[in-house]
């Protein structure tokens, strides 16, 4: 492993890349389903966006999610070897979990009735398929991922999202009355390429003068096929239990990642056209935690697993290892709760005008907006939860994980009864509320495990939640400007009142934005140093 610095370096790179990805990513998916609106029924999108991709999510997540944690996680002893041989585990896991689930969405659960929307069990087949030829590329991903190989990441899942999004844009357009087909198509095309160009470009790196200079453990593909062996064990046990762990805690973090989609899908509190509506919005609410965040979290949980010794205090972690991981946790803080807070001051008055633009009337009447807004809070929630737990969960020894366990089993259950209870009093925003109350839970455990890992030691990353006054006085500037703005000119006037409400936020967004620079100094050189190309660097 090289130098903190280095490792840093590589992960910020991996960070931005993912983020500039991601971007990529919500716009295209953001106009498919701008475009798809107007040609597919709110049932179909319903179907396809809640029903049939929570159980492409769940099967993936519960087949591969361990292992992948476990397979980061650093340490000097790790064998390549016996990594690849855990992630291959993923791929019989992942069928069993598909043939169950599949049975359980075809058998147990309410199927949409055939002439509104034919080809359903077509749909549960193809999304269970799917997520089995995804699992396959797990041994490739894990290798470089550790190794942090930005461009392929970045390529391979660029192209595929761009081919989905065509041929379903194109599908859509011909023959619209194929409903689910074009989406089963679709998906199975989709994730058949990532796993091909991730197969590829291994077969075309392995034995080049680049995996030789960069050291790279494995010569050949056949190396990444499982290997018996009668000298060793299959797997090294230690990284087995460790991911079994994680696999507990896994099961219950699906819960809560996913938790709204189980209470629609089990309980059927809304109807398909509702959870259409409140998928949209939901999608349109995450733009930026998905695009931002999440990119954030997975990145920089790689670091922190490189750089720190799992189970290991402060005392006994090296001194140049800890006050890298400090600083660099500090920033974190500092930038995602600044993101988050911009977005809470300014969704509050914009999110009616985004909903009327994305999908007119259907969206931005009845409880869209009220639903968006909410939904402002609840990514600031997440934007703090994704770099406190990715910083938790690469420190935590095994025995902490397993404790965690009985937290999250906790937290799964409260959700879930809240979820149910809220939607049958508030509606859909019951949801979003249900989720910022054990967010906050979460970033509760995670605060306090963090504050008692530094105690006794110089360090206070958590300083970083605590923005400056000058920022903190421009956001509450911002929120009172943008909200008289919205009152009195937007969004029942016409379209030149709408775009002096845009141009009055545009405004108020610049002086928060000057706020935080001259007032967040430390914040600005960790961007610099970092997330900005070296061209950009030194002009900056």
């Amino acid at each position: 492993m090289g130098s903190p610095q280095d490792v840093l370096s590589d992960t910020t790179k991996l960070a931005s890349s993912t983020m500039l990805l991601q971007v990529l990513f919500r716009l295209l998916t953001f106009g498919l389903n701008a475009f798809t609106l107007r040609y597919v029924s709110k049932e179909t999108i319903g179907i396809v966006n809640v029903r049939l991709t929570l159980l492409y999510t769940t099967v993936v997540f519960l087949a591969r999610e361990a292992f992948r944690r476990a397979c980061l996680s650093h340490s000097a002893q790790q064998s390549w070897r016996h990594t690849i041989h855990l992630t291959w585990l993923a791929v019989p896991l992942g069928i069993g979990w598909a043939g169950i689930l599949g049975w359980i969405w075809l058998r147990v659960l309410e199927v949409p009735d055939r002439e509104e929307i034919p080809h359903y069990g077509t749909g549960v087949l193809a999304f269970g398929v799917s997520a089995v030829l995804e699992l396959m590329a797990e041994p490739f991903w894990v290798l470089a991922q550790a190794h942090l190989f930005v461009r392929l990441k970045v390529i391979a899942e660029s192209l595929a999202v761009i081919l989905r999004c065509s041929v379903t844009v194109l599908l859509v357009l011909v023959w619209p009355h194929w409903g689910l087909l074009i989406f089963s198509f679709t998906q199975v095309l989709y994730t058949s390429l990532l796993t091909l160009c991730y197969v590829l470009y291994f077969a075309q790196f392995l034995g080049s003068t680049e995996a030789e200079k960069k050291s790279f453990p494995l010569r050949s593909m056949k190396d990444f096929l499982p290997q018996y062996s009668a000298s060793q064990d299959f797997v090294d046990w230690k990284q087995a239990w460790l991911a079994w762990s994680f696999f507990k805690q896994s099961f219950l973090k699906q819960i809560l990642t996913e938790g709204e989609r189980y209470v629609m899908t089990f309980l059927s509190v809304l109807s398909f056209g509702d959870q259409g509506v409140y998928d949209i919005v939901n999608n349109l609410g995450s733009l930026v935690a998905r695009f931002i965040f999440l990119p954030i979290e997975e990145s920089f949980y790689v670091y922190f697993s490189k750089v720190l010794e799992r189970g290991k205090t402060v005392r006994n972690q090296r001194k140049e290892e800890i006050s890298s991981a400090s600083e660099v946790l500090e920033s974190l803080l500092k930038l995602v709760s600044l993101i988050g807070l911009i977005i809470v001051a300014f969704g509050y008055a914009y999110s009616q005008l985004a909903l009327d633009v994305y999908g007119g009337e259907m969206l931005s009447s009845g409880s869209g907006p009220v639903l968006l807004r909410c939904y402002c809070v609840y990514v600031l929630l997440l934007a703090v939860n994704g770099v406190t737990e990715c910083f938790t969960f690469a420190s935590m020894s095994k025995e902490d994980v397993d404790r965690y366990n009985y937290v999250m089993l906790g937290l799964s259950l409260t959700f879930l009864c809240l979820s149910y209870y809220m939607t049958l009093w508030l509606g859909s925003v019951g949801f979003i509320l249900a989720n910022c109350f054990n967010m906050g839970l979460r970033i509760g455990h995670s605060l306090l495990y963090i504050s008692r890992y530094y105690r006794g030691s110089p360090y206070r990353p958590l300083t970083g939640l605590l923005p400056s006054p000058a920022v903190i006085g421009a956001l509450c500037v911002s929120a009172a400007v943008t909200a008289y703005s919205e009152k009195f000119l937007c969004c029942d006037s016409g379209w030149s009142y709408r775009l002096a409400h845009v141009l009055v936020g545009f405004v108020c967004l610049a002086v928060t934005l000057a706020a935080l620079v001259l007032s967040e100094n430390k914040l600005i050189h960790f961007i610099r140093s970092h997330f900005l190309p070296k061209s950009l660097q030194k002009k900056a």
